[in-house]
């Protein structure tokens, strides 16, 4: 009888270390799941933090695009009255009229970007004028692209009128600084 009262004990003590045992891997299992949850959670309020810093920065780009469009507008005027083109006759704000009368024109007739090339290689001005719209619209789609990458507005801004004027601007200074006229 005492010998059975100590394996009734023993087996006791195991099962209740078996039920300890069991207790602390689940706890373990419960608190790397916890920590797993809890990293993903930090690295999604990461993530948001840097869209609202991109999203705040965006809005701050919309806000002064009057700015920039009215200092890009002022550097195309002497290239249109140089290259006699006329903006388009729509109701876009004035520097995409700008920009679609000189594409317009560019895609009627590519004698364009031969009179252009000229214009930059004869008039100083025009150059001027080409170098720093080429510099603020350049600078304006950097900052765009920096603060919404995978944006939208970025990708309509490089893919539309002023991504293809910079083209066609580069393309007409590419020429004029290896033309011997």
């Amino acid at each position: 009888m005492y010998n059975t009262l100590i394996l009734v004990l023993i087996g006791l003590t195991l099962i209740t270390c078996i039920g300890i045992l069991y207790f602390l891997i689940n706890i373990n299992i419960r608190v790397k799941d916890a920590t797993k949850t809890l990293s993903h959670q930090y690295n999604l309020i990461v993530k948001i933090q840097s869209v609202l810093k991109n999203k705040s920065a965006t809005n701050a780009v919309a806000e002064n695009a009057e700015m920039i469009y009215q200092d890009l507008l002022q550097n195309l005027i002497p290239i249109m009255a140089a290259i006699d083109v006329m903006p388009r006759n729509t109701s876009e704000h004035p520097l995409w009229r700008a920009l679609g009368g000189i594409m317009d024109e560019y895609a009627k007739n590519p004698f364009a970007l031969e009179k252009l090339r000229r214009c930059i290689k004869l008039d100083s001005e025009v150059a001027r004028s080409i170098d720093n719209y080429m510099n603020r619209a350049d600078s304006f789609l950097h900052h765009l692209t920096t603060t919404d990458p995978d944006g939208i507005l970025s990708a309509t801004f490089t893919d539309g009128l002023l991504g293809q004027s910079l083209t066609f601007f580069a393309q007409a200074k590419q020429l004029a600084s290896q033309s011997s006229e």
